[in-house]
């Protein structure tokens, strides 16, 4: 029996970069299997023009080794696009382009295995028996370690599970319903983040030539702007992921709610942009037949063909319908653990409520020997740098130390200026 240092299971970006950082290190033997054919990142919103919201130098590798060969500018050169992307002068890469990055460097790497799709992970002899499918049938992979990576599925409101129609689409898939949707007599975008701001604005664009209405209902009372001042950048630091996970579980969950204006608000620019396309339709249509709700939670939701969104507004405290025959989703993404754990689920730690309970070192084994780290899956422990790309590489440098007992990569201990906690 063959027994591989880790197995990482998902290959986004994070699991990506894992791959990359640890390519170089001769003494850690590990391979990644993903279900997809292909590293696919959120192909549904690679909308022309936009562009990601954190620096290129989140990358896969940089922030933990700027020498490496999977950087993003390593990515540009061999492409020769260096010096226009220099010309260009924007630390904002575009979207599509971070995905072609991506793909360039899973082409690079020798340990990753596509279209294994896991179904079952079992604890066989001291080790982890990874069982997945794919061509040439099933098979069964050992480890020592587990690195889980599999992203956050994309999250419906209750109110809309039942709903089917070839016109109603989570944003996770709004590309391939677009065409569909821009032939609905009316559009109707729930959700409060960047990515219900970009589908309006995109379906904004094309409001006078298609003919449809469009409505955006948010639950926010505002639709706020990412905040990217550098003092609250700061937040995004060892020292502060050290300080969050060192308060009481509650206090924790109540200052995840109070964050979310740090990792899932609108670009500011977008929202000014928002704004200058609907005051120029304004002046060249006379009336632009589109409607915004904010303080709005959509409670109910029937009919197939015509939707009927039964909604609230918050502080009026007031309900009404809305008919839309089409219909998108921008309602995020939530954790949810594998059923492929099933089978270990006693060998790992879980809160109170059921969550995934990883220690600093973003471990989730009882044993507390880093047997199972978590890519993305800390929300509740470690605060909104989870899906942070900025801190991707930060993370893996701790999981590599974990893995190998030494510090491959220095793990910054401190880079802001302020102190968040009160001086010992």
């Amino acid at each position: 029996m063959s027994v591989k240092d880790f197995i990482g299971i998902g290959l986004g970006p994070f699991n990506l970069g894992l791959a990359a950082l640890t390519a170089p290190i001769p003494d850690l033997n590990g391979v990644f299997l993903e279900r997809k054919p292909n590293v696919d990142w959120h192909p549904g919103m690679l909308i022309e023009g936009t562009t990601m919201q954190v620096p290129f130098m989140a990358d896969l590798a940089t922030l933990a080794d700027p020498t490496s060969e999977y950087s993003f500018l390593n990515y540009l050169k061999e492409n020769g696009r260096l010096y226009p992307f220099y010309i260009r002068e924007s630390f904002f890469q575009l979207r599509t382009e971070f995905q072609d990055y991506l793909q360039w460097a899973a082409r690079k790497l020798d340990n990753l295995e596509f279209e294994r799709d896991v179904v079952e992970v079992t604890w066989e002899d001291g080790v982890y028996a990874v069982r997945s499918e794919g061509p040439g049938g099933e098979r069964v992979d050992y480890a020592k370690r587990l690195v889980l990576g599999t992203g956050t599925p994309p999250w419906v409101p209750p109110a809309c599970r039942e709903l089917e129609s070839d016109t109603v689409c989570h944003a996770s898939a709004y590309l391939e319903h677009r065409e569909k949707l821009k032939s609905c007599k009316s559009i109707t975008v729930v959700g409060s983040g960047q990515s219900a701001a970009e589908i309006y604005r995109d379906l904004l664009g094309d409001i006078d030539s298609g003919g449809y209405e469009l409505n955006w209902v948010t639950r926010s009372p505002r639709f706020f702007p990412l905040e990217y001042t550098k003092l609250t950048l700061e937040m995004t630091s060892p020292e502060y992921v050290d300080y969050f996970h060192g308060l009481p579980a509650a206090k924790r969950d109540e200052l995840n709610q109070a964050h979310k204006g740090l990792y899932k608000g609108i670009n500011a620019e977008l929202i000014n942009d928002i704004y200058d396309v609907l005051y120029e339709k304004k002046f060249t249509m006379g009336t632009v037949p589109t409607r915004l709700f904010t303080n709005c939670t959509v409670e109910k939701a029937a009919g197939c063909g015509s939707v009927r969104l039964g909604i609230r507004q918050h502080e009026q405290d007031r309900s009404f319908d809305l008919v839309t025959e089409g219909l998108v989703l921008a309602t995020g993404y939530s954790y949810r653990v594998p059923a492929f754990l099933d089978e270990v689920r006693d060998r790992l730690r879980f809160d109170a409520t059921g969550r995934l309970e990883p220690r600093r070192d973003y471990s989730v084994d009882r044993a507390g020997a880093g047997e199972v780290f978590v890519q993305n899956a800390e929300l509740a422990t470690h605060g909104f740098t989870a899906p942070d790309l900025g801190m991707a590489a930060h993370r893996n440098s701790w999981i590599i130390r974990s893995m190998t007992g030494r510090e491959v990569y220095p793990v910054e201990q401190r880079i802001g200026f302020q102190e968040f906690g009160a001086p010992s």
